[in-house]
């Protein structure tokens, strides 16, 4: 069959193309944190400063002039702040 020459392929079977592990090596959960510890602190501390830009692009994103208005009234004052700057702002 078509399929038995290519899983006795000698390039499947060389050590050069891949490393081979101890059984117990490759499952175990220690052994992966100490292989990808350089990509799992960097995800930390990607995962850390997206929490405090999210926090801070919340609290301090909607604090302007019109933020407490409602209605007619923040419309008013939206178009009140664009006509003083001199540029088209739509919300």
């Amino acid at each position: 069959m078509v399929l038995d020459g290519i899983v006795s392929s000698p390039h499947r079977r060389s050590p050069s193309f891949r490393k081979q592990f101890a059984r117990d090596e490759v499952g175990s959960w220690s052994t992966l944190v100490q292989r990808h510890r350089y990509l799992l602190t960097a995800l930390v501390l990607l995962a850390f400063l997206c929490t405090v830009y999210l926090y801070f692009a919340v609290t301090l994103g909607s604090s302007g002039p019109c933020s407490s208005l409602t209605g007619s009234q923040r419309d008013a004052c939206l178009s009140k702040l664009s006509s003083s700057t001199g540029k088209l702002k739509f919300h």
